[in-house]
């Protein structure tokens, strides 16, 4: 599928272009990059802190944003890990706020918080209502100088299992131990650069209370900070406040950049390791310049050409032609200092990967002595410029304007660095990528290859005895700052108004403008989905799909590619349990020629058959790997134990049966779609800047015509669900550090009643971070990196599942005490008063966070929608929400979840798990992972020669 292209919701924009109808040529990648602005203002406390603030009145929201400049790249040999450990006691609670950080963040409403860490930094944000910007800074601000108080031993030793349990849970993953042995291969073992931010299980062991206080003390004084504030304020509030709560904050020593020079290669180096893998990966990597090197933009160029587009030169000759590779990925991941280029390819089963290889080294060879072409690099420049744009439509978040102004701030000393490399990025040309991608990837590359096989020894953390978790008391220091601040008035949601019309030929158009950017979302979405996939046949929905944007009858896939791109346009599909979609996300100034592309693709697909069999193997490599992944085996699995094998819902069973798959036809496929993606069981939801005029004008022209051919499809829900016993599903899979449990319990609840109140209840129960699920194993327990439960909500039911992965030596007891969480809090232990007002305040208040984006409200349209709610459901939520009252929502939970009905299904090793789980009095059925379905090996392709 097309490379996503979020809304830009919230981002200064001028006008792009002219409208739709008069647009003869898509937009420029200089006009997109021209309209981009994030206006800021910046100043310096007196201890050093930078400040910098983005006024964006579109929501009553503002992004608080902290970047620290200390990273993984800080650490001292024997103390890898510890800037990341860092990061999660921050959260902890400091001497002023005992709490979990997550505790007056979630009574807010606060959305988008969370820290991460990488090589060059730690950053901690949220996005709260205007009202609470106040209490979201004396929390920064107490964490920042007022912590060490708070630190305790029992509080490290739980975030340390914390942490080991998130390294588990990444190296539990097929590939997952790839990133170690591409670290250690580029990159000498004392270069900065030459471990990766988790750390060793070793030097997380090792660290003591003393040297985890000696990195705050060195790290996170306020002059190695840069504080943004982005959203619904302006310098004139924000300056008193900073000034107020980090004012008196002392500065501590100040981070000094490393020397860390980009490593070459004596000479080009390739290593094996084995891994329980479906498919054999190659892979390509060098060590490359940081983000503020000239040459950067340029590697992402190449990137985009080599392997970073759907029209890329190894994805066209490896994947399209010569069907050697399943998938082929090109990426420059530029770090402050220094990045990594890397090129990885999954190889068709059935094929030498030494004949990948060599094709991989040969295309490479050609690039570097031919260069792109001028279309090339307009095109990966079109779409890359569109995706950072994209990024920026949130304030806050991951990837919002706090941001990009933050890391310019603290990666290159410029808020708006983020404009230079959008310029920089308009600027390539075939020559300088040509000089860029000559000057780096000339140089000897290291090789890595997967190969299937068994897992080396994984290296375990020592579990430290139990009586030096509790051997004293901690007494942690007590807070002199005086009471948390009160949170001030909250603005409630704006939900757009909805609007409905329908084109001529009787689809439904539902519509909503925002109109802060000029971009338009479609959703064009067929009452099909998992439920509509063919009995005897599963896996042919999902074939069909991913066959609509491989070629229509005008123009090959390897065309249809190219005219998405340039016109940044998005066009990909996606299912639920209820229905099937096709989506298009485009600059609105390329509205009508991207309908008329978008038209083509749903109405003329043109199934062909040579990429039929490219695809079919596609799927049948996804299947395989699903058997190896311990979220695809559940996916597997699961369906069928929870609603029974016969009823619609259980044929959501991964990618389908490999046996079917391999033996679906074009004739399958056109059946499919004429009998389910056709116009009277489609509806089209858009949330624009354009006018619903407009809008339905560019929609007429492409879909008014179109009309249904042949019977439509029907599905039947009238045989009610027939969920198994209770039980544990355990399934096998060898050399696991983690398992993977999951808890299915059926109801009978179904996604058209009213959901709300038990939704509100299971806030407490496995809704969020605090939760009581999540509590238990991850903080008090620090088994798991997170276990959370919740509805699956879908039209025709709404059973409730719990999801923990925990390390493979507690499998047995985590499960019990998720089982013990959900008795208890169903019995003698219900709901508090003071989880209920949480749950609620947390609830309303975080309704103007939630909606922040374009995205965020075609969600809901469609979810509105789908369940039967009025398109007014989140205008009137909070009344609802103020409604709702205590003995109500234990009610209604208590009626709607049956403990005893619990079937649990555990992804693990089975020699070592199945012991755990003998004496929790549930039959324990032991399965192989080949069983939940037989692997196709796809046919080979005719040998190709490396010369080709």
């Amino acid at each position: 599928m097309s490379l996503k292209l979020a809304a830009l919701s919230g981002v200064a924009l001028v006008a792009l272009a002219p409208p739709a109808a008069a647009q003869t040529k898509p937009a420029s990648v200089a006009t997109l990059i021209r309209s981009v602005d994030i206006p800021y203002q910046q100043f310096v406390l007196k201890n050093g802190l930078r400040v910098i603030v983005h006024t964006d009145r579109k929501a009553p929201v503002v992004a608080v944003s902290v970047w620290y400049d200390v990273g993984a790249k800080h650490e001292p040999q024997g103390k890898t890990g510890f800037a990341h450990l860092f990061e999660h006691l921050m959260f902890n609670g400091s001497e002023n706020a005992r709490d979990d950080f997550f505790e007056p963040l979630k009574q807010v409403g606060a959305t988008d918080f969370n820290g991460t860490t990488n090589q060059d930094r730690t950053n901690y944000f949220e996005t709260v209502p205007t009202g609470a910007l106040e209490r979201a800074l004396f929390l920064e601000s107490d964490r920042m100088g007022y912590l060490l108080g708070a630190v305790t031993q029992g509080k490290l030793d739980e975030q340390r299992g914390v942490v080991q349990n998130e390294k588990r849970q990444g190296d539990n993953q097929p590939y997952g131990l790839t990133r170690y042995k591409i670290t250690e291969g580029l990159f000498p073992a004392t270069h900065p650069y030459g471990h990766d931010t988790i750390g060793s299980m070793a030097d997380l062991d090792a660290a003591s209370l003393q040297t985890v206080k000696d990195w705050f003390t060195g790290h996170y004084g306020p002059n190695n900070a840069v504080l943004v504030l982005a959203g619904d304020v302006d310098v004139a509030t924000a300056r008193p406040l900073v000034e107020k709560y980090f004012g008196g904050i002392r500065p501590g020593p100040k981070s000094v950049r490393p020397v860390a020079p980009v490593p070459t290669l004596a000479a080009a180096k390739a290593e094996t390791i084995r891994d329980r893998v479906a498919a054999v990966m190659v892979s390509r990597n060098w060590a490359v310049p940081g983000l503020n090197d000239p040459d950067s933009s340029a590697l992402d160029v190449a990137a985009g050409v080599l392997g970073g587009l759907d029209s890329s030169r190894f994805d066209n000759a490896l994947v399209k032609k010569e069907k050697l590779a399943v998938s082929v990925s090109t990426y420059n991941g530029a770090g402050a200092q220094v990045g990594t280029f890397g090129i990885r390819a999954i190889v068709r089963p059935g094929v030498d990967p030494a004949l990948v290889s060599q094709r991989i080294d040969a295309i490479l060879a050609d690039f570097l002595k031919n260069g792109p072409t001028a279309d090339e690099v307009s095109r990966v420049a079109t779409t890359r410029a569109a995706g950072v744009i994209g990024g920026l439509e949130s304030v806050g978040g991951f990837g919002g304007k706090a941001v990009a102004l933050a890391q310019g701030a603290l990666f290159s000393d410029d808020p708006g660095f983020y404009k230079k490399r959008l310029e920089r990025l308009a600027a390539q040309t075939p020559a300088s990528v040509k000089a860029a991608a000559d000057k780096w990837l000339g140089r000897p590359a290291y090789a890595l290859t997967v190969e299937q096989g068994k897992r080396d020894a994984y290296s375990e953390a020592v579990v430290p005895p139990a009586v030096a978790v509790v051997a004293a008391p901690d007494t942690p220091v007590k807070g002199t700052r005086g009471a948390m601040p009160p949170v001030g008035a909250l603005t409630g949601l704006t939900f757009p108004t909805v609007q409905r019309s329908r084109l001529s030929n009787g689809i439904e158009l539902v519509y909503a403008q925002r109109d802060a950017v000029p971009i338009t979302q479609l959703a064009l979405s067929f009452d099909a989905g998992v439920a509509a996939d063919v009995t005897g046949k599963l896996g042919t929905q999902g074939l069909t799909l991913a066959m609509m944007d491989e070629g229509t009858a005008r123009m090959g896939s390897i065309a249809l590619a190219e005219a998405r791109e340039r016109l940044a346009a998005s066009i990909g599909g996606g299912s639920s349990n209820d229905r099937t979609t096709l989506n298009l996300s485009v600059p609105s100034a390329n509205l009508r020629p991207a309908i008329d592309l978008f038209s083509d693709v749903v109405r003329h697909p043109a199934f062909d058959e040579a990429e039929l069999a490219r695809v079919r193997n596609q799927q049948l490599t996804g299947i395989a790997q699903e058997l190896t992944s311990p979220g695809g085996l559940v996916g597997r699995v699961m369906p069928p134990l929870l609603y029974g094998a016969a009823y619609p819902y259980a044929k959501a069973q991964g990618g389908g049966d490999p046996q079917a798959v391999a033996a679906l036809t074009r004739a399958d496929l056109i059946a499919f779609q004429q009998a389910w993606l056709r116009p009277d069981k489609a509806k089209i939801f858009v949330v624009s800047d354009r006018p619903i005029a407009e809008v339905q004008a560019a929609l007429e022209a492409g879909f008014g015509d179109w009309r249904p051919t042949g019977a439509a499809g029907v599905k039947d829900f009238a045989a009610p669900m027939q969920p198994a016993t209770p039980k544990i599903v355990l399934v096998d899979r060898p050399d696991s550090p983690q398992s993977l449990i999951v808890g299915l319990i059926p109801t009978t609840l179904k996604g058209t009643q009213d959901l709300l109140p038990v939704a509100t209840a299971n806030d407490a129960l496995g809704g969020g971070f605090l939760s009581r699920i999540n509590m238990d194993l991850r903080e008090a327990r620090h088994w798991s990196y997170g276990a959370r439960g919740g509805f699956q909500i879908a039209e025709h039911a709404a059973p409730y599942t719990i999801t923990a992965p925990v390390q493979a030596d507690k499998t047995g007891p985590a499960l019990a005490s998720a089982r013990a969480d959900v008795a208890a809090f169903l019995g003698p232990q219900p709901m508090t008063q003071a989880e209920f007002d949480r749950a609620i305040n947390g609830a309303v208040n975080a309704l103007p966070g939630s909606f922040e984006t374009a995205g965020a409200v075609l969600g809901a349209m469609q979810q509105n929608d789908l369940y039967r709610r009025p398109d007014d459901y989140y205008g009137t939520i909070t009344q609802r929400y103020r409604g709702l009252t205590l003995p109500q929502l234990n009610q209604t939970i208590r009626g709607a979840i049956d403990p005893q009905r619990t079937v649990w299904v555990v992804v693990g090793e089975a020699a070592k798990v199945k012991p755990q789980l003998d004496s929790l009095g549930l039959p324990v059925e032991v399965v192989s992972a080949t069983s939940l379905g037989v692997p196709v090996q796809p046919m080979a392709p005719a040998p190709v020669k490396a010369g080709k």
